[in-house]
């Protein structure tokens, strides 16, 4: 649950608090030293970020997706100078303005910083006892037909879990395969996931196909049924790639899906785009709490300039 990830943070911080309401004397260094390293953090961020957008671009090509990190870096800077202008400008609405946006940056970046270090510990999760099936989630196929790296990945990580467990002992594991036919793909997903499956050393028996889904929700909600209607009280590993675990993981226990979601590696230059993409969707998924706190920070701003 994401408000797992934001407890963890409030942990944190309430720590913090509590170190320095015993420890008053040292509360003037402790936050001279927090406030730099916000500083020095946001510029190590900054060009980390439009470093890893230019070579996303170069690796992978000029669209929304690969330019995320890039964008963020440079709304960073944006962010920084406007805010720089409007207390320059000495006048009440360019201080309202400016207070406003710095909680609002503060309140992303808590958000941000809380679902960073939960998807973390969440990724180190290792899978627990054997399992029914392990279900790997479909994504786009390079010519409509082929297996690409970042799917090959999840593949891979599957076949993994289902040798280890037969090597112990234990039943052979269901490879569940689950992803529908895009519009620009000539197969569906599932079909190509499990034919690649067969050729890297799976048997052809211990692999089932869920060819309808078209995204996240439709691949737990479908799978589902083909596991229920298998053992009704199945237990299964869910496979994703590791930027997508902790929503993964989020979708699938909404749907009521019986396992948990591990990640499987990816290259590292594509990871931070991919993971601000992870993190602006669960924004999205919880909007009305995330509005809810906009505006109570908007309004906390407004008290601040009147102050």
């Amino acid at each position: 649950m994401f408000r797992n990830a934001i407890l963890l943070g409030l942990v944190f911080i309430s720590a913090a608090v509590a170190l320095l309401l015993s420890k008053p004397e040292h509360a003037e260094v402790f936050l001279v030293l927090c406030y730099l390293g916000a500083i020095l953090t946001s510029l190590i961020l900054t060009c980390f970020l439009i470093a890893n957008g230019l070579t996303m671009v170069r690796k992978e090509g000029r669209s929304l997706g690969n330019l995320l990190s890039l964008l963020t870096g440079l709304a960073i800077i944006g962010m920084a100078i406007l805010v720089n202008a409007l207390r320059r400008s000495f006048s009440y609405f360019g201080e309202l303005a400016s207070d406003v946006m710095i909680l609002l940056c503060v309140y992303v970046s808590f958000v941000f910083v809380c679902f960073l270090a939960y998807a973390f510990l969440y990724g180190r999760v290792a899978a627990r006892g054997d399992v029914d099936f392990v279900l790997m989630l479909g994504s786009g196929l390079i010519g409509g037909e082929r297996v690409p790296p970042l799917l090959a990945s999840r593949l891979r990580k599957g076949l993994e879990i289902h040798d280890r467990q037969v090597a112990r002992g234990g039943q052979a594991p269901v490879l569940l395969t689950s992803g529908g036919q895009g519009p620009d793909e000539k197969l569906p997903e599932a079909t190509a996931m499990a034919r690649w499956l067969v050729e890297h050393g799976a048997p052809a028996t211990h692999v089932r196909e869920e060819d309808r889904s078209r995204t996240t929700r439709e691949n737990m909600d479908f799978s589902r049924e083909i596991m229920t209607a298998a053992k009704p009280d199945y237990i299964c590993v869910v496979v994703t790639n590791n930027f997508h675990a902790f929503r993964a993981a989020m979708t699938a226990r909404k749907a009521g899906v019986n396992g948990q979601v591990l990640g499987s590696p990816t290259a590292a230059y594509f990871w931070p785009s991919a993971t601000i993409r992870e993190f602006v969707a669960v924004l999205w998924e919880n909007r009305t709490v995330n509005l809810t706190m906009c505006a109570l920070m908007t309004g906390l701003g407004v008290l601040i300039t009147n102050a």
